[in-house]
């Protein structure tokens, strides 16, 4: 992978679950078992049913909030504050990927479609505080969700940034579609690849890849 790849990016996104920390860590396993609860409390079903529908909600809205918002009108707020109070024991700081990290020349951003205080919380705990110039959560796109275009574009209006100048990094590869489509570079970071026209590196290893661009 050429240096010169990259030569053009002053703009670093990057996407936090399972993207900043290794999915070894299993932090959505806890999210995921506290949406459910959630789901069960709200709409008063059984477990089975709110798993189902959590499930169905993020692969047809791109979050389970979504489809709560969409076809429950649920308040965003108390659901995204229950769903990311969990355990961030499973975190150790990683100071190569921080060092990588900061290495990086330009504007470096945080993008979730979770929140940005539990962003704060996650990256405290991989001890990369204080190296991203932003942090932008679902909170902040009016609660769309990645994969939504329209997400992308409020949460890159916000910023200023300028799509053909940045690159994203994202573990799911249906969230790199759009940053594709507006000119973005596209890393997906995964243990195993997805090829696909909107891909335009894969790593499963986020440290090493970017050890390669900073050379």
């Amino acid at each position: 992978m050429p240096h010169t790849s990259f030569s053009h990016v002053n703009t670093w996104v990057f996407d936090l679950d399972n993207t900043l920390y290794p999915p070894s860590a299993r932090l959505f396993d806890q999210i995921e078992q506290r949406m459910t609860h959630w789901v069960m409390t709200a709409l008063n079903v059984d477990e089975q049913r709110a798993d189902y529908l959590r499930r169905h909600y993020w692969q047809t809205y791109g979050t389970t909030l979504a489809g709560l918002m969409r076809e429950h009108d649920l308040d965003p707020g108390p659901y995204l504050h229950e769903v990311h109070e969990i355990s961030f024991d499973a975190l150790i700081p990683d100071p190569l990927l921080a060092a990588r990290i900061a290495a990086l020349p330009g504007r470096r951003i945080i993008y979730t479609n979770g929140t940005a205080p539990y962003a704060e919380k996650v990256i405290a705990a991989r001890g990369l505080s204080g190296l991203f110039d932003a942090i932008y959560g679902v909170e902040h796109a009016s609660f769309l969700p990645k994969p939504e275009r329209a997400a992308y574009d409020l949460i890159f209006a916000a910023d200023a940034l300028t799509p053909t100048t940045a690159v994203m990094f994202e573990d799911d590869p249906r969230n790199l579609i759009a940053p594709h489509d507006m000119g973005m570079g596209t890393v997906h970071v995964a243990e195993h690849p997805a090829p696909a026209p909107h891909i335009h590196f894969h790593t499963d290893d986020l440290s090493a890849f970017l050890a390669q661009i900073t050379g």
